[in-house]
């Protein structure tokens, strides 16, 4: 299928895009597409290595007649989220991206699709393999991890490229101009607890919640999307509020950028309580369908027997760790009071996990305001100081503070509005970008970020729309052809 993606407008840009999404590239294990990339600098003739960490930086002098023109560094990532539905078989380590065409989107079956940010590597493919596109000296840097920790923007050094303006083609709406992000920190919770024998006459009972959107935990974060560890942990704590329920495990949600939309609970409970929990179950999914059902039509809480388990959580930890993760926050904690329609500060609460005597709860925590981001992350730890638990932070990212009276974004701006006969969306966003990591050891480089129409990003409902690549690839042609002359 991928053959019918390399024949849409722009088709350089397309193939490139195919190529890269053959090439399996989950954050942290990217060395096949660094040496693709490689690979792909090399064969052009073009300047081209990776530094210390891995990221891939290819430099392509300006087209004849530009060459008095300011550099431009063009910047995108090559990981790439990978999430898949729980009824699709595909291994992401061997496999390559399954793409369709379904009107005017490319998705993907059954797992995310890389538009984020494979979009932006093809872009910047296509602009250092072209032989008749106009433009200034370009640098291409691509970087890798940006999805579990930008680990490649942290560790980019001074002096790789010289450019005074960076484009960061990392945006998901054709018509916002971002110039600000928020920065982020992970916190990793942990412990162990005490198991005890189930008695022989309980009835094991696997409970299942699926069917919730998910999304980026960032830019879909003010939503109101489900979050499934919230709403099994709810159905959990009211089930042991009412019945003798004992906990045997908790398994859900998966990476700390992409919201849970599934999670898997088994309790033992008496034989004569099946069907009473059954009518909890069937009563408590009526309630949350109804709370959900503009942004999470396809949400289902299911509920079935299985083989008898042997040990279950201790009851006094178990109802510990409920009421922890009940009081853990979870989604907007504030909007920001100065760009209306900004948050400010959120958590994410994107992994769950209880099994054999061991607990996990991994969260992101993101804000444009460092003290609040510390002050939230602090409100996290105390909700499982209570229940003895160990916490880490790690990953911690500056954000990006907007500079509104820049010259790219002046000219960006007056660019759209000439060629698209509307006004641009200048804003900072709540997602983590690698530019304000990037602009510690490049203070002085002016940046802007921008990209095509990407929907459900780091969820298997990822596409990308066609007609808003071409546009966007417009805008970026006619943006490097106006870039002004060197001072």
């Amino acid at each position: 299928m991928s053959d019918a993606i390399k024949i849409l407008e722009p088709k350089a840009l397309w193939n490139h895009f195919a190529e890269l999404n053959a090439v399996p590239r989950p954050s942290k294990k990217e060395e096949r597409v660094i040496q693709f990339m490689l690979d792909f600098g090399n064969t052009l003739g073009l300047a081209t290595y990776r530094d210390e960490i891995g990221n891939v930086i290819i430099k392509k002098a300006a087209s004849p007649g530009m060459e008095n023109r300011q550099t431009v560094a063009l910047q995108s990532h090559l990981d790439m989220v990978h999430q898949k539905n729980n009824d699709t078989v595909f291994d992401f380590d061997k496999e390559g991206i399954r793409m369709f065409i379904d009107g005017d989107w490319v998705k993907a079956e059954g797992t995310t699709l890389g538009a984020d940010n494979g979009i932006g590597v093809a872009t910047i493919m296509a602009l250092l393999s072209s032989k008749n596109i106009p433009h200034p000296p370009l640098e291409a840097l691509f970087t890798i991890d940006e999805e579990t920790g930008m680990t490649g923007a942290l560790e980019l050094q001074a002096g790789h490229l010289t450019a005074p303006i960076l484009l960061n083609l990392d945006t998901e709406d054709d018509d916002e101009l971002t110039i600000g992000c928020a920065g982020g920190i992970d916190i990793s919770i942990h412990g162990e607890y005490d198991q005890i024998d189930a008695h022989r006459d309980n009835l094991t009972l696997e409970i299942c919640l699926k069917g919730c959107t998910g999304g980026h935990s960032g830019m879909d974060i003010h939503k109101g999307r489900a979050n499934a560890n919230k709403l099994m942990n709810r159905v959990l704590y009211t089930l042991s509020s009412e019945m003798d329920i004992l906990l045997v495990s908790v398994d859900g949600g998966g990476l700390r950028n992409a919201i849970p939309r599934e999670s898997v609970a088994r309790i033992l409970c008496h034989v004569s309580d099946k069907e009473r929990i059954q009518g909890m179950i069937t009563q408590l999914e009526t309630v949350l369908k109804a709370e959900h059902k503009s942004t999470d039509p396809g949400l289902k809480l299911l509920m079935q027997s299985i083989n008898n388990s042997s040990k279950a959580v201790d009851k006094s930890f178990s109802q510990a760790f409920l009421n922890a993760v009940y009081s853990c926050p979870n989604g907007i904690y504030r909007m920001s009071p100065d760009m209306e329609g900004l948050v400010q500060t959120s958590n994410n609460l994107a992994r769950v996990l209880i099994n054999e005597g061991k607990y996990e709860v991994l969260c992101l925590t993101r804000s444009s305001v460092a003290s609040e981001k510390e002050d939230l992350a602090n409100a996290i730890k105390a909700c499982f100081k209570n229940i003895g638990a160990h916490t880490d932070t790690s990953g911690a990212y500056p954000g990006w503070q907007p500079k509104p009276d820049a010259d790219i974004v002046m000219l960006m701006t007056e660019i759209y509005r000439s060629e698209f006969n509307e006004d641009p969306h200048v804003m900072a966003c709540h997602a983590g970008l690698e530019c304000g990591i990037l602009g510690q050891n490049y203070p002085d480089m002016d940046m802007i970020s921008f990209g095509p129409n990407i929907r459900g990003a780091h969820s298997p409902d990822e596409k990308v729309q066609i007609s808003s690549v071409q546009k966007f690839w417009r805008f970026l042609l006619k943006t490097l052809e106006e870039i002004p002359l060197r001072a």
